[in-house]
């Protein structure tokens, strides 16, 4: 049984766990250890998560089974009617399954009942991720390179009309 709760505060170790067993693998031959190690002390440690929850970032888990298996993150941004996809991350043993659809287009549903109509996400150019957008309706927007620390984030923005 496949289940997508909103996550709370005490959800936040399962997100930080997650995190760790499933960008390694996914980012292994995408980006540095280094890198890998760096972002994820700063995007998942539970204090960084804990500042993006107040941020008003929603956060989505999917469980499969009782077993959490995935999560998203997703926010508004300053272009009205636009909420942006911060993360979807689906456990090694999940892709392509469907469970990403799932959990994308609950997502959308989401973001339809706050008033949003577009829904954009950053992707890395080496992610095979990108694909998986492109198959659920997203379109490249632009390629960027975003300097983070001392790392460059090469990315695709994309995005899909949600109306």
């Amino acid at each position: 049984m496949i289940e997508i709760k909103l996550a709370a505060i005490e959800d936040l170790e399962i997100i930080h766990q997650l995190a760790s067993d499933i960008w390694w693998p996914t980012y292994k031959n995408v980006i540095s250890d280094e890198q890998i190690a760096f972002m994820l002390n700063k995007m998942y440690s539970i204090s960084a998560l804990q500042n993006q929850m107040h941020e008003e970032n929603v956060f989505l888990l999917l469980y499969v089974n009782e077993l959490a298996k995935g999560f998203a993150s997703y926010s508004k941004t300053a272009i009205d009617k636009t909420y942006k996809l911060q993360k979807l991350y689906l456990h090694p043993d999940q892709q392509g399954k469907g469970t990403g659809k799932l959990l994308i287009v609950e997502v959308e549903k989401q973001v339809k009942t706050l008033g949003g109509d577009a829904l954009i996400l950053n992707v890395n150019r080496g992610n095979k991720a990108k694909d998986f957008y492109k198959k659920v309706g997203y379109q490249i927007l632009q390629e960027l390179d975003i300097p983070y620390f001392h790392f460059v984030l090469n990315d695709y923005v994309m995005g899909k009309k949600l109306i």
